[in-house]
């Protein structure tokens, strides 16, 4: 087992269970509305060999990632232990990127239970793949403060936002957004993507933006935005879904 992340969060343990063990609640943190979220949920979480212990404090995935969760003060440890890959596999390639995945679904898990637990999110998904340099600096997100604290500032695809800083690591930058929900906060996420041989040879980046109760038309503003930016700084990469 390698690659231990972790976060806390302010929820009991029994509330994070819920939340890994309702395929609905599930769909909620994990990754981004897509069509074939309810199957990787399903393939993920529900499969036949994924083992609960019997005190639901710790979670094997399909596939050998582990969940445990930790009674802390002000709140609940949740970690997420990686399973080793072989390195000869078809996956080994892709160990970073599952790596970094599970960081920004371990704070959107929190996220979920702090700001939303009763809410449905919309999310904005873009892909940058094959970009070169740092999409975290190409939006102006470089220097923004440490978490938990304040910020405001403009986007480089024009949006002005303030909140404060959800988590900063060397790859990503999470941010509350006070205009992606009618009622508290939604949450951006912006991931620079690492190199892999042969397959992403430049990098890449991905923006998730989940929204909570927002109208069509505020919606329609913010992913035009968006659009637009990656139009005019990455024209062949696809629309958001």
């Amino acid at each position: 087992m390698t690659n231990n992340l972790s976060v806390v969060i302010n929820a009991d343990a029994a509330q994070v269970w819920t939340m890994l063990r309702e395929p609905a609640k599930v769909a909620q943190w994990h990754g981004w509305e897509a069509d074939e979220l309810a199957a990787e949920i399903n393939e993920i979480y529900f499969h036949k060999d994924v083992v609960e212990s019997p005190d639901h404090t710790s979670l094997t995935t399909h596939g050998g990632d582990v969940f445990d969760l930790k009674p802390v003060p002000g709140g609940t440890l949740v970690s997420v232990t990686r399973a080793a890959l072989d390195h000869n596999s078809e996956w080994a390639a892709w160990d970073e990127d599952i790596t970094q995945g599970w960081l920004t679904f371990l704070q959107q898990l929190r996220f979920a239970l702090e700001r939303h637990p009763h809410g449905k999110r919309h999310t904005l998904f873009f892909e940058f793949p094959g970009t070169p340099g740092s999409v975290i600096e190409k939006l102006g997100l470089a220097d923004v403060p440490k978490p938990g604290e304040k910020y405001e500032l403009t986007l480089a695809t024009g949006e002005e936002i303030t909140g404060k800083v959800w988590y900063r690591t060397n790859h990503q930058v999470g941010l509350t957004v006070h205009g992606y929900a009618e009622h508290g906060d939604g949450l951006l996420i912006v991931a620079d993507q690492p190199v892999i041989e042969n397959i992403r040879p430049h990098g890449g980046a991905l923006v998730i933006a989940s929204t909570y109760d927002l109208g069509a038309h505020k919606l329609e503003s913010i992913s035009s935005l968006w659009d637009g930016w990656r139009a005019e700084n990455y024209p062949t990469t696809e629309a958001a879904h």
